[in-house]
């Protein structure tokens, strides 16, 4: 387990200033859908990640265009920095016949396999994990060389795909990093009623796998630490899981004024607001001045301006548009064809095949007996630590095979024995 620390961890200005601009366009995006939920523009429920845009922001960042991740309904700066535009944010809430999913589903429940490699949320939390896994696996076996990330809450963790996604990936290797976003509340249950740990990053030792925590709220260490875990899971060491220590500032969606919420806990967090940090440290360094940091509000001022009138224009869907694409139907719904980056005789016949049969080290070849059916270790069996008896000799010269001579009865054990029988 490692934990990252500090601010300094040699990006260039232009990734420092990235970062800057995708948190804060990300708060920026979901004010405005704040706006257009209080207008009654937004169909169902809308969720917040005020307070975790570090999060989002600095994972996703650390990935390559060719990798995959899959948000969930808190990671709209994932999408962001994936390359999603406002506009498709706002009209997948707003269910508009323009949005990705054509007014069919709402909230962040939309993806693009072919250009940005973006899965679908599930809304059944912890199935993204063994999802996310076998795009992963999927990709080595395509020759892609690409790693693939998603999300999980707290709470989340506490369900059982969790633990059998992450078994999964731990035993095929794959290149998968999973971000575990601690922020303290499962809806209204407090973290610490949901689990008898401290770090929820010691999960990863049930499954032999490496694991970080990071401080969710310094984009700079979330981003460094991410790049490295994306790093070593390109090279090949396996799944990765990263927990961010943050806060959810809001309830769990806007219907919920979490007043179950203790005001000096929420006092505490809101004092380390992860872009006022930040821009506080871009600042002192001279990353960041009056000028640049005007100009970056202009600009996503302009950008959100632009794309909400566009979703505020764009229409609702058609009624019969209703009964469409329900089922997918083949190449007429989307065409899937795997992207070969590598021969395929490497893993066709003859060249992949191997004997039907199992080796598996350590059977039968236990170090504390040659007959052990699993391998101890350095354990020794009873028998092992036992001395081996000398032969004893018998006066005529004769070796006996060392047993000692059987005892007589005792007085005592023989009077016992007499009684037990006059009793039966």
């Amino acid at each position: 387990m490692a934990n990252g620390n500090g601010m300094n961890k040699h990006l260039t200005r232009q990734q420092y200033l990235d970062l800057y601009y995708y948190m804060r366009l990300n708060r920026a995006v979901e004010d405005t859908m704040v706006k257009l939920f209080r207008q009654n523009k937004i169909v169902g429920g809308l969720y917040s990640s005020l307070g975790q845009e570090a999060i989002s922001v600095g994972t996703a960042y650390a990935l390559e265009k060719k990798d995959w991740l899959a948000p969930m309904i808190r990671n709209i700066g994932a999408l962001l920095v994936k390359g999603v535009p406002p506009r498709d944010v706002f009209m997948q809430h707003m269910a508009k016949y323009d949005s990705p999913t054509k007014g069919k589903d709402g909230t962040s429940h939309f993806g693009d396999l072919e250009k940005l490699h973006i899965v679908s949320p599930i809304s059944m939390l912890g199935d993204l994990i063994p999802v996310m896994t076998g795009v992963a696996i999927g990709g080595r076996y395509l020759g892609q060389k690409i790693v693939t990330m998603t999300w999980i809450g707290d709470g989340g963790s506490s369900t059982g795909v969790f633990h059998e996604g992450l078994n999964f990936a731990a035993t095929q290797k794959a290149p998968f990093v999973l971000i575990l976003e601690n922020n303290l509340w499962a809806y209204s249950t407090p973290v610490r009623r949901q689990v008898p740990i401290e770090n929820l990053a010691d999960r990863a030792k049930s499954y032999g796998i490496s694991s970080y925590i990071v401080d969710g709220n310094n984009v700079v260490d979330v981003f460094a630490t991410a790049r490295e875990a994306v790093a070593r899971a390109r090279a090949g060491e396996g799944p990765i899981l990263i927990e961010c220590k943050t806060f959810r500032r809001l309830g769990h969606a806007q219907h919920d004024p979490a007043e179950y919420v203790p005001k000096d806990m929420r006092a505490y967090w809101e004092a380390r607001d992860p872009i006022a940090v930040y821009e506080k440290y871009l600042t002192s360094e001279k990353l960041l001045d009056t000028k640049s940091k005007k100009e970056i509000e202009e600009k996503i001022e302009r950008l959100l301006e632009k794309e909400r009138a566009f979703a505020e224009n764009s229409p609702m869907p058609p009624p019969e548009f209703a009964e469409t694409g329900v089922y997918c139907t083949g190449d007429e719904c989307h065409k899937i064809r795997p992207k070969w980056e590598r021969p395929q005789a490497e893993v066709m016949p003859p060249k992949s095949w191997v004997k039907p049969v199992w080796t598996v080290e350590g059977f039968g070849a236990g170090q504390s007996a040659a007959t052990a059916a699993i391998h101890f270790g350095d354990t020794k069996t009873a028998l092992a630590e036992e001395p081996s008896a000398a032969p004893a000799t018998k006066s005529n010269g004769t070796k006996t095979n060392g047993a000692k001579p059987a005892a007589k009865k005792s007085a005592k054990s023989a009077a016992a024995s007499a009684a037990r029988k006059a009793r039966g």
